[in-house]
């Protein structure tokens, strides 16, 4: 398998190239030539597997470069119960346990992990994957990345001490809960450098972004992505989705729809990818906080970035985001796979703020009349619905959800049928968010063992503008010490 930049321009590659990268060379995002198609034997098959064994049938339809006996190895180490140890104690079948909160409704627990939330399950096995592409090819990697919250303490905890890998983390500074910045700057290891950046996440992405379009700095310090514009991350995560409906129902007939939290765009398009592959998805609803870019687009067509004093600083903190990366993988689909359009649009996005495919007069197109056949639908939750969530789920089914989580409960029981079954994809433990939980429901969420006193823990970390070439400075300095 081959795979194809949305811009069009960039010469054609394979999963181990593309693997330690983020943007292709012509600044656009890595998508397989055509998506490789499930049947229903294999689906039948996999109703058997172990995640496990499930990730790595899975993946190897996409990195078909590398030996299955090599991806086996890899997803075996990576997919046990011990390093997803949390709800399953040491239980390699609780990786992504199943909770039905009611019949039809069900919650998939993706936060047992060793950050306590979802990205643990791409990053753990990123991690791996770059550790053994690495030693192949004698190679050191410099990661570079930004975080609203979750990201960069699952990149960090998944690259901590692997062999050639030095971890450079954006965040925006003082605008993650707590617990979630204790998770990253106690981090003492040598190959983590958090650097807090005054500003909001669309500020540390853009210079991500701008690092990875400089290509003599990105070849010169060997950079590198574990942000969801990396593909194998977006793979990592289809995998969910596949075991989400294999553990749901009982016959490849049956169809099920998913509502998932979302900012920028990667774990929905990971739902998007398996749904093109055909697994039975009605729907993918996508659920998301007061900045509510993507909804406005999912009910009006006209996508419209918000610039940084636009965003809000919400108490679901982890989609404080009003520019979403992975939406372009998306959008590339639903126009047709048309490359020149593509560009055009998206740097309409920079130019004017973005566009509309609405199909009205003057607008960029009309292929918004194409969404529902992507099964797309969308909805926004703000604090006071949160709150309210929160207190419900808590009182009728005795469960307590992150905020993030509640934001997709709320989406999605508005858009419930009760002939197909809804499974909504939790993001984290509500630990990480324990000022919310209080303020709902009166009292501290519970912690897993190890986790009581981390925000007393010293952290390590440096403070910057948001300036592309100070920071580059700051790579600099620390791959030549």
């Amino acid at each position: 398998m081959h795979y194809i930049s949305t811009r069009g321009i960039a010469a054609r590659h394979t999963f181990s190239t593309i693997l330690l990268g983020g943007l292709a060379e012509d600044g656009g995002l890595y998508l397989p030539e055509s998506y490789p198609q499930v049947t229903d034997d294999e689906l039948n098959l996999w109703r058997t597997y172990s995640y496990a064994d499930l990730a790595c049938a899975v993946l190897a339809k996409f990195a078909t470069d590398i030996p299955l006996a090599d991806l086996r190895t890899l997803t075996q180490k990576t997919y046990t119960g011990k390093v997803y140890c949390n709800a399953g104690d040491g239980d390699a079948s609780q990786i992504t346990p199943l909770k039905q909160l009611e019949p039809g409704l069900y919650l998939q627990g993706l936060s047992n992990g060793p950050t306590l939330a979802f990205k643990d399950m791409a990053m753990q096995l990123l991690g791996n994957l770059f550790e053994y592409t690495l030693d192949k090819q004698h190679a050191e990697l410099n990661i570079f990345g930004a975080t609203s919250g979750d990201t960069g303490s699952a990149a960090e905890y998944a690259m901590r001490g692997k062999r050639g890998i030095r971890v450079f983390m954006l965040s925006p500074y003082k605008k993650m809960s707590a617990f979630q910045t204790a998770q990253m700057f106690s981090l003492d290891d040598s190959n983590i450098f958090n650097i807090a950046v005054e500003g909001v996440f669309d500020d540390c992405q853009d210079m991500v972004k701008a690092v990875s379009s400089d290509l003599h700095f990105k070849s010169l310090y060997k950079i590198g992505t574990v942000n969801s514009i990396n593909w194998a991350r977006v793979v990592a995560q289809v995998v969910y989705y596949f075991r989400g409906y294999l553990s749901v129902t009982a016959t490849n007939s049956e169809k099920v729809s998913f509502t998932v939290p979302s900012g920028n765009f990667g774990n929905v398009c990971s739902g998007h990818i398996a749904r093109m592959m055909g697994l039975p998805i009605d729907k993918l609803v996508v659920a998301t906080n007061e900045n509510d870019v993507l909804d406005e687009f999912f009910k009006t067509g006209t996508y419209q970035v918000r610039k940084a004093h636009q965003t809000f600083h919400t108490s679901s903190p982890s989609m404080d985001i009003s520019k979403a990366s992975n939406f372009e993988r998306f959008v590339f689909d639903l126009i047709g796979r048309d490359s020149q359009r593509l560009t055009a649009l998206f740097k309409k996005v920079e130019s004017t703020g973005g566009f509309d495919l609405s199909g009205r007069p003057g607008s960029d197109g009309d292929e918004f009349n194409r969404v529902a056949g992507f099964g797309f639908l969308s909805g926004k939750s703000v604090h006071r619905d949160r709150l309210a969530t929160l207190r419900q789920v808590y009182e009728k089914y005795g469960t307590i959800v992150d905020t993030h989580t509640a934001d997709g409960i709320k989406v999605a029981l508005e858009h419930r049928d009760q002939q197909v079954p809804m499974i909504i994809l939790e993001t984290a433990l509500p630990a990480k968010f324990n000022e919310t939980i209080h303020e709902a429901l009166g009292f501290d969420a519970p912690r897993p063992a190890g986790f009581e006193r981390i925000e007393t823990l010293p952290q390590r970390f440096v403070v910057m503008q948001a300036d592309v070439e100070q920071v580059k400075s700051y790579i600099a300095h620390q791959t030549e010490c």
